[in-house]
């Protein structure tokens, strides 16, 4: 069974920073594209960051320079790094697991961003 664990969401003011982890278990991290995503009520999710099984690293023009993603397959687990936080960082972050034909997505993890 797979399963993607965010965790290291919170409450920080804007300026701040925070560290998410998504743990994975059932899949073989190495073999996946991996993603964060966030989503505020009443709009769509949107991807922020991606790396591949290669380790390039794209991102959302909105946190360009701002929050490196980055995994480590060894230890089964992908980060993101969120720096210079603002209040339009709010939302829930999700993690994603891809290869082809199978998707998986992780139970989310809030951060609020306010002073």
């Amino acid at each position: 069974q797979v399963q993607l664990v965010e965790s290291g969401g919170g409450l920080v003011q804007p300026g701040g920073s925070l560290r998410l982890s998504c743990a994975a278990s059932g899949i073989t991290l190495s073999g996946y594209d991996m993603a964060w995503g966030r989503q505020v009520p009443g709009k769509q999710r949107e991807l922020v960051a991606t790396i591949n099984r290669l380790g390039r690293a794209n991102y959302a023009d909105s946190v360009k320079g701002r929050f490196p993603i980055s995994r480590d397959s060894a230890k089964r687990t992908m980060y993101l790094q969120m720096n210079s936080l603002k209040p339009e960082d709010t939302a829930v972050y999700y993690c994603y697991a891809e290869r082809v034909n199978s998707g998986y997505w992780g139970q989310g993890t809030h951060v609020t961003v306010s002073s």
